[in-house]
């Protein structure tokens, strides 16, 4: 299995996301937001660099990496923190340093993206399908 790329993904359920953003120090207000959007991902490559767009009507975020090499990112939410990503399948797993450590995996395949983010014990499944 590979990575599919040029495709777009809307979020289309998620849960325990809401305790992971608690567990991270996410306010009430910017929680409510995050948890009621539907954002849309796109995962493109250009040579040895990646780039995976999220859109929503709360806010556009635009992420470009290498494989394996560390980089400097602010989530959606302001947190500064340093992630990488590696490949595995078709898995792309990140591991952001900040304050706490959140390991995101994205799972693609050509109807869905199974994204598991994990902080301390807390566990987030969303589901984006393919549009």
């Amino acid at each position: 299995m590979a990575l599919v790329l040029n495709k777009k993904y809307k979020l289309a359920s998620s849960e325990n996301f809401d305790e992971v953003m608690k567990a991270l120090g996410v306010g009430l207000v910017v929680r409510k937001v995050g948890n009621s959007v539907s954002p849309v991902i796109e995962l493109t490559q250009n040579g040895d660099e990646y780039t995976i767009t999220s859109q929503s009507t709360f806010k556009n975020t635009t992420t470009t990496f290498k494989l394996g090499q560390e980089f400097e990112e602010e989530t959606a939410d302001g947190r500064k923190v340093k992630s990488v990503v590696t490949q595995d399948g078709n898995k792309l797993i990140q591991v952001q340093k900040g304050e706490k450590e959140t390991t995101i995996i994205r799972e693609f395949n050509d109807d869905e993206v199974k994204m598991t983010l994990t902080v301390d014990d807390i566990v987030s499944t969303r589901i984006y399908k393919a549009i």
